[in-house]
């Protein structure tokens, strides 16, 4: 920006093209302590007083405003009443002027995808309607500007206006929606990505095949939370993700159950800004689920926010030790000897942002603690050892030994049944960022288990750079496409590949499931579903982030340019991926190999079709109690059985009232042994 230009828009000389009734306000230095500014404007003499969506409101706002680093502001108004519509956030990256940029409900470009330095009309980011909300719009406006990176840039609001007239900005207003409706508040205040802030949430459902309506009472829950933005790279995107805990009335953690999901107090809602399909996260954790592992349940949600509409979301389960999420030992500080010093662990690979150790292996990775969050110093020592331990045997020279090697320390399962998924998704991010793992005491087994799965929005074709995009290649080989990237996937991949037993395992793994998790008509088949149910929501959803057709980081081309392209374009990669991995996947799978000891030594379900009930039958191996769980397609628990075969070996389950036709998994958790096991209900 040229210093003459700035004296003319400090001096207001920069002509401004106003309708209607205009007001304008002056301007003040933009605080960096991380305080915000709220510049006032008073209107007065408004004629008529009362402004709405039909015949006289706010038409637009213009702003002028210098700053060293525009991305780091949040610029909002807030009108009389207290009600507020965001203009823009996060935007302009390290250019620094706002020159007569004005904010409308209908211009031609969003702000979202203009050049800086702005001038002109835009669309505004938020719903500016919002203000034109009945109320009286003589009083005092304010425009609040807040620097979101303290102590680092400075800047000056120059000057703004008003312009209230006959053709007033509308927004979009969220009535009734066939998914639950998420309602936040946060008496207006910016949410920030940490500490969780004080805030209320009421929640909408009907249930299955009912409308819920914006005006219905809290049924899903109705009090108060804790909330914070989340997230690393996706913390750029202007629709933003939350992390939130349930809250009793003195601010503790509370437990309780969300849209049927085992209670817990620790959620997650995923925006999917950059997944324009909106399912990349919920197929990934069916797969999941399917194959017989802990996934995060999870439901698509409409959420309104201090009463703005800000789309759909995932709500879904936060990865964390528990009976209802990752089952392994609690751990408590005093526990530090013996097998209660052994479990229970979990661990992700990711940046070193948060407390861990690193690997004293090349390329170096880093462990971050997720459980417990601040291990005692001897809970640290072991599970460091334990994971070095693991390290050491796989870089080893007898690595490959079933009893001395690798497979001493980890379920090798985990890792063949994590490895298909990341690969069919060639998730871009897969082995080197948000990968857990846990451990469990060794009185319960005490290997490594990989998962559970989580991260998967840069997947199934979402991600245009180290060829994350394209269909040819491993996911694995991440090191090898783009070895100067910072966060490298660890050595342990292409160990594992050199064993030819491990490499049998995975093509005999893959033959097992390529027809039945992994089949690409069920996919697909799902794939449709969750569209269909998506069906209206999605509009209100792309109305308020026109981002269909549009370059979203990190999206590869071509672009398509509606929802139905986007589901197309789904699909088809996942058919191609699924042929290249059939056709390039090494290792021999022998007519008496793993995968029909797995088929033969399986439980059986009967019929299957199955109409209002069905029979299943275990293998003779299983002792103890067994949990039957049966799962719809969203994650949740249908029906919960036990069965004990110490006294009979199959049960007879009747299905409940309502069940939909469709596909269902029944899950079989017994002692030592887990299966998933596809099922379908006919229809009536």
């Amino acid at each position: 920006m040229t210093r003459s230009l700035l004296l003319l828009l400090a001096a207001g000389l920069v002509p401004v093209v106003l309708h209607g009734q205009s007001f304008s306000g002056g301007g003040a230095s933009i605080p960096d302590d991380g305080n915000v500014l709220e510049a006032p404007l008073v209107v007065n003499g408004l004629s008529p007083t009362t402004i709405d969506t039909v015949g006289f409101g706010v038409e637009r706002i213009c702003i002028n405003v210098q700053h060293e680093w525009l991305a780091d502001l949040d610029i909002r108004v807030i009108a009389p009443d207290g009600s507020t519509a965001t203009l823009t956030t996060g935007n302009g990256g390290d250019t620094d002027l706002y020159a007569n940029t004005c904010f409308t409900a209908d211009a031609g470009t969003s702000i979202l995808f203009g050049s800086a330095p702005y001038t002109g009309d835009y669309r505004a980011q938020g719903q500016l309607g919002l203000v034109n909300n009945g109320q009286a719009g003589n009083g005092t406006w304010k425009l609040r500007i807040l620097d979101t990176y303290p102590f680092a840039d400075a800047g000056q609001l120059l000057s703004w206006s008003i312009t209230f007239g006959p053709a007033p900005a509308h927004y979009i207003a969220l009535t009734t929606s066939d998914l639950p409706i998420v309602v936040l508040h946060t008496v207006g205040a910016t949410i920030p990505d940490e500490p969780k802030m004080d805030g209320t949430m009421g929640i909408i459902d009907n249930g299955p095949g009912q409308l819920n309506h914006i005006t219905d009472p809290f049924n899903g829950y109705n009090g108060n939370i804790g909330i914070e933005t989340r997230g690393n790279s996706s913390q750029m995107f202007p629709k933003k993700s939350f992390g939130f805990e349930l809250r009793d009335t003195w601010g503790l953690a509370l437990d309780a159950s969300l849209l049927g999901m085992p209670a817990e107090n620790d959620w997650v809602l995923s925006a999917n800004y950059s997944d324009k399909s909106l399912l990349n996260n919920p197929l990934t954790f069916d797969l999941g689920q399917r194959l017989g592992y802990y996934a995060p349940r999870w439901r698509h949600v409409e959420v309104v926010l201090n009463g703005e509409y800000i789309g759909v979301y995932v709500l879904m389960e936060k990865i964390k030790r528990g009976g209802g999420r990752v089952d392994i030992a609690k751990l408590t500080v005093d526990e530090i000897s013996g097998d209660d010093l052994t479990g229970g662990y979990i661990v992700q690979i990711d940046r070193p942002n948060e407390p861990g150790w690193t690997s004293s292996y090349l390329p170096a990775t880093y462990f971050q603690y997720v459980y417990p969050k601040a291990p005692a110093p001897e809970q640290a020592a072991y599970i460091q050892a334990y994971v070095d331990s693991f390290e050491t045997a796989l870089d080893g020279p007898d690595f490959a030994d079933p009893a001395t090697g690798y497979a001493r320390y980890i379920d090798v399962p985990s890792v063949i049944d994590y490895m298909l998924v990341t690969e069919l998704g060639k998730n871009v991010d897969g082995y080197r960022l948000s990968g857990f793992f846990y451990k469990d005491k060794n009185s319960n087994g005490g290997k490594l288990h990989l998962g559970p799965l989580w991260d998967f929005d840069l997947a199934y074709h979402n991600a245009d750079y180290c060829q994350g995009g394209t269909v040819q290649g491993w996911a694995y080989s991440f090191n090898q496409v783009c070895g100067g990237d910072g966060d490298r996937v660890p050595f342990w991949w292409h160990r594992f590949l050199e064993d030819p037993a491990f490499v049998d395992q995975l093509r005999c793994r893959w033959e097992e499931v390529r027809n039945t998790v992994f089949d690409v008509e069920r996919i697909q088949a799902w794939c449709d579903s969750m569209a269909t149910r998506l069906a209206g929501s999605q509009q209100r959803n792309f109305r308020a982030w026109p981002i269909l057709g549009e370059y979203v980081w990190p999206n590869p081309s071509p672009l398509p340019d509606d929802f139905a392209g986007e589901i197309a374009e789904l699909k088809a990669w996942i058919n191609a991926r699924h042929n290249w991995i059939e056709d390039n996947l090494q290792g021999q799978c022998t007519t008496v190999g793993i995968a029909d000891a797995r088929a033969t030594d399986a439980p059986t379900v009967q019929p299957d079709p199955f109409a209002d009930r069905f029979l299943v039958r275990l293998p003779m191996r299983v002792q103890g109690a067994v949990r039957l769980a049966l799962i719809d397609a969203l994650g949740r628990d249908v029906l919960v059985r036990t069965l004990t075969p110490d006294m009979q070996r199959s049960l007879e389950v009747d299905v409940p009232a309502g069940c939909r036709a469709g596909t269902y998994v029944l899950r079989i958790d017994a002692p030592e042994h887990r299966w998933a096991v596809p099922v379908m209900k006919m229809g009536e």
